[in-house]
């Protein structure tokens, strides 16, 4: 593998080459499913503790039933309302929820232990972590 780092507008680009052994095909199909929008967005340190769901979007249809939806530690973990669902667009898994006010909320959507997210062919999905507070 060679490696370089290029500069592009001042910001460092590090740029992999991979030999064609270890190539693999570069396509949508191909590559792991990844969180491409969370409601609430990742960051959002103003949402409302009235919100009763956490949805998450990924790039491309989900297996059924199958989630990892990771706590760091208790006290940052939502308290669930429900079971976790998938949308019918097969993308969206939605998790009711009963948020508290002024909190900070830290899950895991698949993490490098739990890999339930996975796409219809059963390729794990990237994983993501979705931090928001409350006002």
């Amino acid at each position: 593998m060679m490696t370089g780092i290029r500069t592009v507008a001042g910001i460092a680009v590090v740029v992999a080459c991979l030999t064609p052994a270890s190539a693999q095909e570069i396509s949508i199909e191909a590559m792991p499913p990844s969180v491409i929008k969370t409601v609430p967005v990742c960051g959002d340190a103003t949402v409302p503790a009235a919100t009763r769901q956490i949805k998450v979007t990924f790039s491309k249809t989900m297996m059924n039933k199958s989630w990892s939806f990771t706590q760091i530690s208790k006290d940052s973990f939502p308290e669930l309302a429900g079971q976790p669902k998938y949308l019918l667009d097969g993308r969206t898994c939605v998790l009711p929820v009963k948020l508290k006010p002024n909190k900070t909320y830290v899950l895991w959507l698949n993490s490098q232990k739990f890999t339930n997210f996975k796409d219809a062919s059963g390729s794990p999905a990237v994983p993501y972590l979705l931090v928001f507070k409350t006002k």
